[in-house]
């Protein structure tokens, strides 16, 4: 099989699109982000539901 023939589908962080790898064959589904970067970065592109407090300046 060519490369270009493997199914891709956009990262939810960055929105570039990767392609299926050997080692993600039994959970292709449930792989969402394109590097491990992405994946760390997920929380604050997600809309994540905890977010820090603006913190007041100390004077």
């Amino acid at each position: 099989m060519k490369k270009q023939d493997l199914p891709t589908k956009p990262c939810l962080v960055c929105g570039r699109p990767f392609t299926w790898r050997k080692k993600w064959e039994k959970v292709w589904e449930e792989v969402k982000f394109c590097s491990e970067r992405c994946r760390r970065s997920k929380a604050g592109a997600l809309g994540s539901v905890t977010s820090r407090a603006p913190q007041s300046p100390h004077r």
